[in-house]
């Protein structure tokens, strides 16, 4: 009997195999991405210290007013600048970019883009 792997089983396992690799620290923090059916939620953490420095989402009501919809690339991207300002403010230029599991492609890329353009290095 073949058994199918679902498409959230398919994003656990890679991000697994991501996280074993990658860690965020004090200097160099690790920026997590997840998104989900309706929302996009971004922060950057400090692994050593579990601790996280800076998160950002399409929840916050001051971003939801932005916004036309909280789950499209266009919402992906702005969340990517405003964690990113927020980040330069406090200090952090550099980070490990942490895709969650999730391919880099749609959401993930206009995120990152959005990131990078704001001041971001990963």
């Amino acid at each position: 009997m073949i058994i199918k792997q679902s498409k959230k089983e398919k994003v656990q396992k890679r991000h697994f195999r991501i996280r074993k690799k990658i860690s965020g620290t004090k200097e160099l923090p690790r920026l997590s991405f997840y998104r989900s059916n309706r929302h996009v939620y971004a922060q950057l953490i400090d692994d050593v210290n579990a601790s996280t420095i800076v998160s950002c989402s399409t929840l916050h009501p001051v971003i939801k007013k932005e916004i036309k919809s909280t789950w499209n690339r266009d919402a992906a991207k702005k969340i990517g600048e405003i964690l990113a300002k927020d980040a330069l403010s406090k200090g952090y230029k550099k980070v490990i970019f942490d895709r969650g599991g999730n391919i880099f492609h749609g959401k993930v890329m206009a995120f990152a883009d959005g990131a990078r353009s704001a001041g971001l290095e990963f």
